[in-house]
């Protein structure tokens, strides 16, 4: 169980969780982090992982962030209000709003998902396109 969700064994999105923004946490400005991050509460201001090869940002059902992302992973339960630049997944549950465009590497999109904005795929480097 992880913070109140059942989650499959071995899943390498959900796998570790280094820093948690609480529920009633406020933070403004900008936020880098390495690992995974979940986040509960509100930020106000860009979230950017320091190695955009591991890195992933869980956003709660509650969780809400005003600015943009960019990291290897996002796993989205709650709000996004901006851009979303994703390497790797994007993965967006049920009752996840995004309002921006979402750069993605691999994009998976549940039923009642709202996405407000365009979707882009990113284009890998170095083989045939």
């Amino acid at each position: 169980m992880l913070f109140g969700r059942s989650k499959k064994r071995g899943d390498p999105l959900e796998e570790r969780i280094d820093c948690l923004i609480g529920a009633e946490a406020v933070i403004q400005g900008d936020l880098v982090f390495t690992g995974g991050l979940r986040v509960d509460g509100r930020i106000h201001g860009d979230v950017t992982v320091a190695r955009v090869d591991a890195g992933t940002l869980t956003v709660g059902d509650h969780g809400c962030i005003e600015g943009d992302v960019r990291v290897s992973h996002v796993i989205v339960y709650g709000e996004i209000k901006g851009t979303i630049y994703a390497t790797g997944l994007v993965d967006v549950k049920p009752n996840a709003r995004i309002f921006g465009d979402v750069h993605y590497g691999a994009l998976e999109m549940q039923v009642g998902a709202q996405i407000v904005g365009h979707l882009i795929k990113h284009k890998p480097t170095g083989g045939p396109q």
